[in-house]
């Protein structure tokens, strides 16, 4: 009986505040809400929010990516996620893979590596991608399929999810960057599709005709919305030009922007039961650790309320060695040792990578691919004994990957420096023929990625050469609202 009493004089109270026509308060007060909180925080100031956003933690498939980890990292600041590319496709019909060329026995690798740093502000995204052929070298570990311990040796970093599963490439990407790894996430194919799809296409735009055989893909240049498995083509795509891995990581790059623009712009933050579709997509087919759970998404939906392209900023680890060659691995791209350093340092101190623009000496000629992506094989077109070292020895200074083994052409007559190409590598083509003025460019079918230069009467040496990205400072950063027509 003594409970009863207080409920009375509480009871009344919301009666007297209901105002004679309910249903016209209703929407502003909602309105309100939307516009003081702007971020997934409306789901729990709305009473439903961590309900939902904790049912959808409780079916997020967990791994302990940190089990029995020592010596790691000193912890730096803000938050850094590993974000894992896996070519899992179990789930995918026989339809969608026949289309989006899916075929084929899964490596049970990361296709796609990235760390994605929050900054402790929560104002600045900085996205990381390590190459998959990234030359690595592992800590002792045991594997996970034959239960044999292994002391630490080399390996393509994308090995090492085949070799430890997540818990190596944890332990194998800390150790190469010192960067302490705080959070887990292992995306497949199935989940990237249906996150696209539930979004509603991701809009990106391409300068130049994108084609390849190996993924199906083909886009012809302007602005195109890619639904999941178009988007799953443009991401994977290898083949699309001479530039091979390097820029299929600039696309996804780009992409990535593309998704964060689409995901801030587009009200999903904004609107409960979308967000949770959006989420439910995302989350139905991942893996994450388990401290990944609800309050975390709470905090990102928080950063996000705010964020626009610009808050984002995209960097590829600084390659110092294409083709590195490794016996029982074959060719690795090896980091720089001092830039890769440096890019790292300034990760833990939760630093923005982008740096001011740098100006370019204006005797060097900006090209659209870099010449570290471009391979060259020199032919002397004349009879000019040792010409075709020269040219070789040139281009290779300016940082072109030449074979560094120079023949002489069929034809000694060459009047004019001719640079032939496989019009799939025409934008690499272009590159090479700045390189080399007055040169004459030349498409052959069937060339392959090995451009060939023949060098004529006309030679007269190269002309120093550098990516336009050369701009973004040290580490070639690029800001999401950069990224444009590419």
């Amino acid at each position: 009986m003594p409970a009863t009493p207080p409920r009375f004089p509480r009871r009344p109270r919301p009666r007297r505040r209901v105002p004679p026509h309910p249903a016209r308060r209703r929407r502003p007060r909602w309105a309100v809400r939307a516009a003081t909180t702007l971020s997934v925080v409306l789901l729990a100031s709305a009473g439903i929010g961590h309900s939902v956003i904790s049912s959808l933690d409780a079916g997020i498939a967990r791994v302990d990516p940190f089990k029995d980890m020592k010596n790691r990292p000193r912890a730096g600041h803000g938050m850094n996620v590993l974000l894992v590319g896996t070519d899992g496709r179990d789930r995918i019909s026989a339809a969608e893979r026949r289309r989006y060329r899916l075929g084929g026995t899964p490596c049970h690798c990361t296709d796609t590596i990235m760390i994605v740093h929050v900054s402790e502000d929560r104002e600045r995204a900085s996205v990381v991608s390590l190459p998959r052929d990234s030359y690595a070298e592992t800590p002792p570990h045991t594997d996970q399929v034959t239960g044999k311990e292994h002391r630490g040796h080399p390996i393509r970093i994308n090995a090492a999810y085949a070799e430890g599963g997540p818990q190596l490439t944890v332990r194998t990407v800390e150790n190469m960057t010192h960067v302490k790894i705080d959070h887990y996430l292992e995306v497949d194919f199935t989940s990237f599709m249906k996150t696209v799809d539930v979004l509603g296409g991701v809009k990106i735009c391409t300068a130049t005709h994108l084609k390849d055989a190996y993924t199906g893909l083909d886009l012809e240049p302007g602005a195109h919305t890619l639904e999941g498995g178009e988007a799953l083509q443009y991401v994977r795509s290898r083949h699309a030009d001479a530039s091979s891995d390097l820029g299929r990581m600039k696309r996804q790059q780009r992409f990535l922007a593309a998704l964060l623009d689409q995901a801030t712009s587009s009200g999903v933050l904004l609107n409960p039961l979308r967000f949770r579709d959006v989420t439910r997509a995302v989350l139905g087919s991942v893996r994450a650790d388990r401290g990944f759970g609800a309050e975390e998404l709470l905090d990102l939906g928080r950063a996000m309320r705010t964020f626009s392209p610009s808050s984002s900023e995209f960097v590829t680890v600084p390659i110092g060695q294409m083709g590195y060659f490794v016996k029982g691995i074959g060719s690795t791209l090896k980091w720089d040792p001092v830039k890769s350093r440096r890019l790292f340092r300034a990760l833990r101190d939760d630093r923005p990578l982008a740096a001011h623009a740098r100006r370019l000496d204006r005797r060097v000629a900006r090209v659209e691919v870099a010449p570290q992506q471009i391979r060259v094989q020199v032919e002397n077109g004349t009879r000019t004994t040792g010409l075709g070292r020269r040219v070789d020895a040139a281009l290779a200074a300016t940082g072109f990957r030449t074979t560094g083994l120079p023949v002489s052409a069929a034809d000694p007559t060459a009047r004019r420096t001719v640079v032939a190409y496989d019009p799939r590598w025409d934008r690499s083509a272009k590159s090479l023929a700045t390189a080399l003025p007055h040169s004459e460019l030349r498409a052959v079918k069937g060339l392959g990625p090995t451009l060939r230069v023949t060098a004529g009467a006309d030679y007269r040496g190269v002309r120093t050469v550098r990516a336009a990205e050369a701009e973004h400072g040290e580490f070639a950063v690029v800001r999401g609202d950069e990224v444009g027509c590419s």
